[in-house]
């Protein structure tokens, strides 16, 4: 299909702009290219994209911008969106951890992946002004058998106002039908259902303020930086929190089970397991007494080795406030940043509605 598309409004160079907020693992990527791509195929507009991240892996901040432009209107730039038109949060933990919603106003859009109300959302942003449109993308996903970026896909367009649910369609028959033919029908369901499944509500500027956009700035460059590349900030894990890198679970620890064989313990890369002087089975040793969520990164390594599944695996949704949950009380600092955190929104999506239940957690 081709659609000659009229913006429906436009920034000082003629734009319409799009900024996708993301940690890696949710496609956000994949969706700005899709969004570029179907944007010069599909509807007849000049077109650009491109995306901003760091070290490739899972849970690492990404960003992806979307411009487009009517066709007598040139794309001579290529610098990050700062007032975007459409905001895509793929990550509601990211609330809190960044200016998510810098450069936003009132006649922004916000596509946000979650299970709660605009007015809620609104709260947990501190959004100045806007148009939130919420929609539970990994509860989709997981019923569909697709991924978060094909349900944000459908969202964003149906936001937008302008963008044909076709166009969306068409550009995964050809993005994805052709490499993955049998996820096709599975994605092109979580497209639709994004387009359709959300509630939204307009928000004017009566309660926070403004956030201005600015680029991340680094306390060390090239002028400041340490002399030989060394690190002053070595076990720096113990300030910074992991629960990003976890994909959406988080191991259940069942205490009634637990042999304090320890096995957790020394298989555990991060070292969450908190064990302290007790008893156990009338004798005194060293009894396994929760784990440090702010420190796990959900690798699942404890519930492969635990012999007596005192340790399942929970879908990290479903378990806001774990039992059991200690911080580490040996290297807790005074000063924790990025306390406020949520569940991760990354699931294996394929294999969820197969997996096996118990007390709460997955077999």
């Amino acid at each position: 299909m081709e659609n000659q598309i009229v913006l429906p409004t436009k920034n000082e160079y003629g734009y319409y702009e799009i900024r996708l907020e993301s940690i890696g693992g949710l496609g956000a990527n994949l969706c700005g290219k899709m969004l570029g791509e179907l944007g010069a195929i599909y509807m007849d507009l000049n077109a650009a994209s491109f995306s901003s991240y760091g070290s490739e892996k899972r849970g690492s901040p990404v960003k992806a911008f979307i411009r487009y432009g009517e066709k007598e209107t040139e794309i001579g730039i290529n610098s990050p969106v700062e007032t975007p038109h459409i905001l895509g949060l793929f990550h509601e933990a990211m609330i809190g951890k960044s200016a998510v919603t810098a450069g936003v106003t009132e006649n922004t859009k916000i596509v946000i992946n979650t299970d709660a109300a605009p007015e809620q959302i609104r709260e947990k942003l501190k959004l100045y002004a806007g148009t939130i449109y919420c929609v539970d993308a990994l509860k989709i996903a997981m019923e569909s058998k697709t991924r978060v970026n094909m349900v944000m896909l459908g969202a964003i367009a149906r936001a937008s106002e302008f963008i044909p649910l076709e166009a969306a369609l068409d550009i995964a028959k050809e993005t994805i039908g052709k490499k993955y033919p049998a996820l096709l029908e599975a994605n092109l369901t979580g497209i639709r259902r994004g387009y359709e499944e959300y509630t939204s509500k307009h928000f004017t500027p009566d309660k926070f303020e403004y956030v201005s956009y600015q680029e991340p700035q680094n306390e060390w460059g090239y002028i400041n930086e340490p002399i030989g590349g060394v690190n002053t900030s070595f076990g720096s894990t113990v300030s910074n929190d992991l629960s990003s890198s976890r994909e959406g679970y988080i191991p259940l620890f069942i205490q009634e089970r637990c042999i304090n064989c320890g096995l957790c313990d020394s298989t555990c890369p991060d070292m969450v397991f908190q064990f302290a002087r007790g008893e156990y089975k009338g004798k005194e040793t060293m009894v396994n007494k929760g784990l440090d969520y702010h420190h796990c990164k959900g690798c699942m390594r404890c519930v492969d080795v635990c012999p007596t599944n005192a340790l399942v695996m929970g879908v990290e949704r479903e378990h806001p406030n774990p039992e059991h949950a200690m911080r580490n009380q040996e290297l807790l600092p005074e000063r924790m940043d990025y306390e406020d955190v949520g569940a991760n929104s990354y699931v294996t999506s394929e294999s969820y509605m197969t997996e096996e239940r118990v007390d709460g957690g997955l077999m």
